[in-house]
């Protein structure tokens, strides 16, 4: 596993978080989770992604995201564990986010838990503000993702 080191939050984050099932290997899943500019055809929180460097997604890539109702933002890839974890953030003053990617082999099938961390001085703000938005969000990124992986 691969990891980048990162400061740890001063304030609590504010966590969104959900597990599935999806009928489908981990190695399926992961393919279509790490293949980040094709997010915009099985989500619609996404409507462009681009990376920024050549290759594949490892520990140290940055990716540009545009967003229905966010700012475009730039998300650097922390952890990737192939076929497990994939996390990335990105911050702007006062605060981070930090989503993170887990799927966990269960049988032919596998078990995938999407969560959305925000953190910093302006997190706890920010977090209420966007609650409603971000758990759209991460259950339609879910969702996305299971009919993705078990449909082709």
């Amino acid at each position: 596993m691969t990891r980048m080191n990162d400061t740890p939050a001063k304030h609590a984050p504010a966590q969104i978080s959900v597990t599935f099932d999806v009928q489908a290997s981990a190695d399926r899943v992961f393919s279509v989770l790490q293949d980040v500019e094709r997010w915009p055809e099985w989500t619609a929180t996404m409507t462009a992604v681009k990376k920024m460097d050549d290759g594949p997604l490892v520990v140290g890539s940055k990716v540009r995201v545009r967003q229905p109702k966010l700012l475009p933002a730039v998300w650097l890839v922390t952890e990737h564990d192939k076929n497990r974890v994939f996390t990335w953030g990105t911050r702007s003053p006062g605060i981070q986010v930090t989503g993170d990617h887990r799927i966990e082999s269960v049988g032919s099938s596998s078990r995938v838990t999407l969560s959305l961390d925000v953190s910093g001085l302006l997190g706890p703000l920010v977090s209420r503000l966007f609650r409603g938005l971000n758990e759209r969000y991460v259950a339609t990124e879910a969702k996305g993702l299971k009919e993705r992986c078990e449909t082709g």
